[in-house]
């Protein structure tokens, strides 16, 4: 049995068919399924129901993952730290959703230069269903996310709860009142982001709380869209306080809403089974400091 056919198998199950697998894997299609069926032959069980183009893990083939997949974890695991000595150029990968990428991960890598040179951070923004994928299958050590999540195979260590904030422009007709209340944007159109974005799904939360659906009237992919759309005075947001910056001094205006505090739960993700290197605790460092310094009055 060798480990590349464990990482074979791992391919099949989570691509769910052959071809599929073969070119994540690099290699050609016939190849891999050789080497799963000598794998099925050594192990005398069949690991996969080929249904067609499909492939479809056996009763045998589902419990055999589970431990190949641990198996893989701990070979990744022990390389990782046979090589981390603290003399040596360290390399890890962080992911983050767009709501936090662009206005968290700049600032602390520079901070992490600094303080840590050795250290090379690589950069994955994506939305949050796709981190926890990443960090579950290994591609990336951590990952900065809104909470909740559900899923037993990460640890998960809150970070800080961060205010909502409505935001509009500094011309629209609610930014000259002494104060906003929820039932007040019942008629007024929103600019959120798409529908992969947890922050939409938390703003929608809040409106069907205050029983109200939001009046959609622009979807953005990008922060920085969805500002420059508020700029024209038209309509509202709700965004997250880090996304405030000193750019918006002359567009925007950002205030809290008189009968409630929305807020979203930050936290940082990362496999439980998986070797937390050097790196990784050098960057959670950074990043506890810096909720600390956003969680400050």
């Amino acid at each position: 049995m060798e480990l590349q056919q464990l990482r074979y198998v791992t391919a099949v199950a989570e691509a769910g068919n052959f071809t599929r697998a073969s070119e994540r894997c690099g290699v050609s299609q016939p190849s891999l399924s050789q080497q799963i069926m000598n794998l099925e032959k050594e192990v005398g069980h069949k690991l996969f129901h080929r249904l067609g183009r499909r492939a479809v893990l056996t009763e045998a083939g589902t419990t055999f993952l589970d431990r190949a997949q641990r198996i893989l974890f701990e070979v990744e695991s022990a390389t990782k730290e046979m090589s981390d000595s603290p003399a040596l150029e360290r390399r890890i990968t962080v992911g983050a959703i767009p709501t936090l990428a662009p206005f968290l991960l700049p600032s602390l890598i520079v901070r992490c230069k600094k303080r840590y040179p050795n250290l090379q951070i690589n950069v994955q923004e994506d939305f949050k269903q796709n981190l926890l994928r990443a960090v579950l299958e290994g591609e990336i050590d951590l990952a900065v996310v809104a909470l909740p999540i559900e899923e037993s195979r990460v640890h998960v260590e809150s970070l800080l709860k961060e205010p909502l904030l409505l935001a509009m422009g500094k011309n629209h007709p609610l930014a000259g009142r002494p104060s906003i209340a929820s039932a007040d944007l019942a008629d007024q159109n929103f600019v959120l982001l798409g529908t992969s974005s947890s922050l939409t799904a938390q703003v929608k939360s809040f409106c069907g709380d205050h029983n109200f659906e939001p009046k959609i009237s622009f979807r953005c992919s990008q922060v920085a869209t969805v500002k420059a759309l508020l700029s024209l005075g038209t309509s509202v947001s709700i965004l997250p306080q880090v996304v405030r910056g000193p750019e918006d001094e002359g567009t925007l205006t950002y205030v809290k809403l008189s009968d409630a505090e929305p807020f979203r739960e930050i936290g940082v993700i990362r496999h439980m089974q998986r070797y937390q290197s050097r790196g990784a605790e050098q960057f959670l460092t950074l990043l506890r400091e810096w909720a600390r310094e956003l969680a400050a009055p």
